[in-house]
């Protein structure tokens, strides 16, 4: 009864979703654990801090660069919650002692998700999440970008020698699977345009080298039939690799973090980018010839309807298993952040998505 009307409040519309979703969870779990949303309010506070001390050092170099007195910085990103997740995990399983070191190990690898994401931004000379208070050129922007990611990149080099060799090469590693991923782009725009035209051969490689690519190493933190989950190569050399590397690097560093939590962190990871960036790109993506899940469905099935439909199955095949995971982990506030990915999607925007 209790979880019926969980599920009840949850579905109101005025109710706020960061609310709907704790009642959501509850209601499809029956897991209520008010622990997480005091540790939630913990973990805020020490990101906020940890970030604001890196943009700091960054605001610090661009005024010294342009000849300011005083600068502010803000760099705005979505990379950052599965860093929050594991914090707030750690918590929960690290005696009191072991806070510290589980917080300064967290601004490493938040300096390391920064560092890839400006690099990314610099490349595709997208220079607008750079943020300053001052004015500033096109070219001054691009500057200050640089800035930025060197002072990163540096920051991370310097403290990855503190930790054992293997820290290192996972986070090494993983960057170069991520860049092979975008080596790739190219392709992509080919066979999409090339589909798009109507041409069967590109189709089929749409669908049998994006949407069911199979492994050449085949991860172990994935069963054989989720190995068959529509476009879960692709998406995991795209996203997914770089938090499983994310979390292994806390376990190379010796800190406790179970399979089912990185099985949480990278579906949960996989399902956001379709659900909430790539629907809400599809427009801007469809004009510029970006191939993703959703620009694929809608070449690959009969019918806008049909695709729609397709994109939240897909969607909803990646956020429930990662909901699921999260319980078996005992990690309540993961599975409150999946059902607020969930709430906060916008699958009606698609064409004939209702």
């Amino acid at each position: 009864m209790l979880r019926r009307s969980a599920g009840w409040v949850a579905d109101r519309d005025r109710v706020p979703k960061s609310l709907s979703a704790v009642f959501g969870y509850y209601a499809t779990t029956g897991v209520f654990d008010y622990r997480s949303l005091l540790l939630k309010t913990q973990v805020d506070s020490t990101m906020e801090g940890m970030i604001d001390r890196i943009f700091d050092e960054v605001a610090d170099a661009i005024a010294e660069e342009f000849g300011y007195s005083d600068v502010t910085f803000e760099y705005d990103t979505k990379l950052l919650l599965p860093v929050e997740l594991t914090l707030a995990y750690l918590y929960r399983h690290l005696d009191e002692e072991n806070h510290d070191q589980a917080e300064e190990f967290s601004r490493l690898v938040t300096e390391a998700l920064l560092d890839g994401d400006m690099r990314d931004a610099i490349n595709d000379d997208e220079f607008e999440d750079f943020e300053v208070d001052v004015p500033v050129d096109r070219d001054d922007r691009r500057r200050i970008a640089e800035l930025a990611q060197e002072l990163l990149q540096a920051r991370v080099e310097e403290r990855l020698a503190e930790y054992p060799d293997n820290v290192r090469e996972r986070y090494e590693w993983a960057v170069d699977r991520s860049e092979a991923h975008q080596d790739q782009d190219d392709e992509f725009r080919q066979w999409m345009s090339a589909a798009r035209d109507g041409d069967e051969e590109a189709i089929e490689h749409i669908e049998s080298e994006y949407k069911y690519a199979t492994f050449e190493d085949k991860p172990a933190l994935f069963t054989e039939e989720e190995r068959s989950f529509p476009y879960l190569k692709t998406q995991y050399d795209r996203v997914g690799v770089i938090y499983d590397a994310m979390l292994q690097v806390y376990l190379d560093a010796g800190f406790p973090v179970d399979e089912s939590f990185r099985r949480a962190i990278v579906f949960a990871i996989i399902g956001a980018q379709i659900w909430l960036d790539d629907i809400d790109d599809y427009e801007d993506d469809l004009r510029e010839g970006q191939l993703t899940p959703v620009t694929a469905e809608y070449l690959l099935v009969d019918g806008e309807r049909e695709a729609s439909k397709a994109v939240v199955d897909i969607s909803y095949q990646y956020l429930d298993r990662a909901k699921q995971e999260a319980t078996v982990a005992d990690s309540a506030l993961t599975g409150i952040a999946v059902e607020y990915i969930i709430r906060d999607g916008r699958p009606e925007i698609l064409p004939d998505g209702r």
